[in-house]
């Protein structure tokens, strides 16, 4: 007997909490499979949850050790390569194959069935953003003419969500707001363009802060305030970053 949406969705909370994030993302991909790209918030939500950590994870995991090649590197005679350093060069190409096989496959899950059934408004700002996210994550230890063709395909993930956005959510909106700080990182990492970056960011930030003065008297915005006060904080904190950094 096949297991129903609800039981899959359990096993996908329970491998969620044990932190089994393969789990997760087998679970889910069993419902869009067998029933319907057009995901629940719970499901799309804990899909994203999973595949945001396994890539955290060998991303950190990818800086530490492109840090200790560099270190390593510094260390050895130009124009000679040690023992040590070709280990430690074997094993940062190993977690780039594992990080990019994650990315690519989250892509293809978002390019093929869940953007293509995605309804108008925030679901398809979500699921654009995370293309958007996910090139970038390519982007960031990809060489030469693949980062740019990466760099690219995020560009214009996150410039289809950002019009969307503008259009069909509010200036306060959790999605809304969280997309303009990635792009705006997009554009930091990735492009090394910190005007720009601060430029996204204060226009999302002032015009959030402006939609919040106004509707301050507004109870039914008090849920969407209290989400989006930890991302205004994070944009807040970036610029003043970035604007130290153009100083």
């Amino acid at each position: 007997m096949s297991p129903t949406r609800a039981e899959l969705l359990l096993v996908a909370e329970l491998a969620a909490e044990a932190e089994r994030y393969d789990d997760v993302i087998s679970q889910i991909k069993t419902i869009v499979a067998q029933w319907d790209a057009r995901i629940t918030s719970d499901e799309r939500n804990l899909l994203s949850i999973a595949y945001k950590n396994k890539t955290n994870t060998l991303r950190n995991s990818w800086r530490i050790v492109d840090t200790l090649e560099k270190m390593q590197a510094s260390r050895t005679a130009p124009g000679t390569t040690t023992r040590q350093l070709t280990l430690i060069r074997q094993q940062r190409k190993k977690i780039e194959r594992e990080l990019a096989n994650v990315c690519k496959d989250i892509v293809k899950l978002l390019e093929k069935q869940l953007l293509p059934a995605a309804r108008q408004g925030e679901e398809r700002v979500f699921y654009s953003k995370m293309k958007g996210d996910y090139y970038r994550y390519l982007a960031e230890f990809a060489h030469e003419v693949e980062r740019e063709w990466y760099a690219d395909e995020s560009l214009n993930a996150y410039k289809h969500a950002y019009r969307h956005a503008m259009s069909t959510l509010e200036s306060v909106h959790p999605t809304r707001l969280g997309l303009a700080l990635n792009f705006a990182v997009f554009y930091h990492d990735v492009r090394k363009s910190p005007e720009r970056a601060c430029h996204l960011a204060k226009s999302a930030f002032d015009d959030a802060v402006m939609s919040l003065d106004s509707e301050s008297s507004n109870v039914a915005m008090a849920q969407t305030i209290r989400d989006s006060l930890q991302i205004l904080q994070l944009l807040r904190d970036d610029l003043v970053l970035w604007s130290k950094e153009i100083q």
